[in-house]
């Protein structure tokens, strides 16, 4: 394949994240683990280093000047948040990240539900979009269903709209696969959902640190995703909510900042989103946020999925070199996110995975991705190995990580595979 357009200048970006600077066995650092977590860009770092150095102190609690200076970052890092989903500063929620947002939502939404209302996911969901819900099910005599997943790794639409039907109560599925990358048909779902009178909810994780996302042309009710997968700190999440759904959803915390007044009988709920944020937040992490989403718009959404779509499919051109190595998902780059989860017949990709860092300082991550059910259960396999890629991954990267991988396969099985 040739480079037919300059679409990002990626050795300038690169100069922006310290750890690409990093050494790992004395190798330089080739980081294909983005889909776990991505690296922060230097403006990331001294956001949050200004905020605990000069004016560190708790938010909404009390008149101040360093009260008043975090409140006043804390809430811009809430309106930077709405602007790039295209939502309303009441709808933005901070959490953890979206594990917590899931479960905020699903303990929520299934505690008015009665027995016998049904839930449906997908099989190809993380464990953070399907255990809450399972377990929920099991607790509150729900019945869960599932959309089945096709052979070239897309969500059959057809089952779907047969077991989505009027009894179904919330759709919960992922926006972009974290193992297979598929990206999912979210306002198709949610309209066959609309139609039945239930609730969609969107793990948006593995997608908006990589594509332009609207809420309101998703018409979804609820959305998360995580700071430390899109340029930001870890411990900080978002759950999107729209008002009026927010409005009459039950707290899922209660403390302190989520209240408006407390009697020995009884209390009041702050207004959104701070009902929802009980408890001191994590501010410098909210910051950070802000600031990782300044930085990505100053690159260009657009920008950013384009040269990921150029990058997927070079990747997925390089493993046909390679023999016996199955890679998972959709062919089609246009439906598919950068990440790519392999299997090798014979090797375990914890062995794979150790090999490609210490000898030549590439980062990948071995295991089932936490979607343990469909890797098993339908893959036939224990683990795969997962190459996932972002904006400061280049393509001399991915050459390494093929010469890497058949170093693997002739270490392990002595003898040579691939050209």
């Amino acid at each position: 394949m040739q480079v037919t357009k300059q679409i990002l200048d990626v050795e300038k970006i690169r100069e922006d994240f310290p750890s690409l600077k990093n050494k790992v066995y004395g190798k330089a650092l080739v980081y294909l683990d983005n889909g776990a977590t991505t690296l922060c860009p230097q403006v990331v770092i001294d956001s949050m280093t200004d905020f605990y150095s000069n004016y560190k102190a708790n938010v909404h609690r009390g008149i101040h000047a360093l009260s008043e200076k975090a409140s006043e970052a804390y809430e811009k890092a809430h309106q930077i948040v709405a602007d790039f989903i295209n939502a309303e500063f009441e709808e933005i929620v901070f959490t953890r990240g979206t594990t917590e947002s899931l479960n905020l939502v699903a303990y929520s939404l299934t505690s008015d539900l009665k027995k016998g209302d049904e839930i449906v996911v997908s099989e190809m969901e993380h464990h953070s979009n399907l255990v809450p819900w399972q377990q929920l099910a099991k607790e509150r005599g729900l019945v869960l269903k599932y959309i089945l997943v096709k052979e070239d790794g897309t969500l059959d639409l057809v089952q779907a709209k047969k077991i989505i039907n009027k009894r179904t109560k919330v759709v919960a599925v992922t926006n972009c696969s974290n193992l297979l990358g598929t990206i999912n048909y979210v306002k198709e779902i949610g309209k066959i959902a609309h139609a039945n009178g239930s609730l969609i909810v969107v793990d948006a994780a593995q997608s908006v640190p990589h594509m332009k996302i609207d809420v309101k042309d998703y018409d979804c009710d609820f959305l998360a995703f995580s700071g430390h997968k899109m340029c930001g700190p870890t411990g900080i999440g978002v759950l999107y909510g729209k008002k009026e759904l927010l409005e009459k959803l039950k707290p899922f915390n209660y403390g302190g900042g989520m209240i408006s007044q407390v009697t020995y009988e009884d209390t009041k709920w702050n207004d959104l989103p701070w009902k929802f944020e009980a408890g001191t937040p994590a501010i410098g992490e909210a910051i950070g946020l802000g600031k990782a989403i300044e930085y990505l718009d100053s690159i260009g959404m657009d920008k950013i999925r384009e040269y990921e779509e150029y990058l997927t499919e070079y990747a997925l051109e390089k493993f046909k070199i390679l023999k016996n190595v199955k890679v998972f998902g959709p062919k089609d780059v246009k439906i598919r996110g950068g990440v790519i989860s392999f299997y090798i017949e014979g090797l375990h990709p914890h062995d794979i995975s150790e090999v490609l860092d210490k000898k030549y300082g590439i980062a990948v991550r071995g295991g089932h991705m936490c979607v343990q059910p469909y890797v098993t259960q339908r893959l036939k396999v224990n683990a795969v190995t997962r190459a996932s890629l972002y904006f400061y991954n280049t393509t001399q990267e991915i050459d390494l990580l093929i010469e890497g991988l058949k170093h693997v396969m002739e270490m392990f099985n002595g003898r040579k595979h691939g050209s």
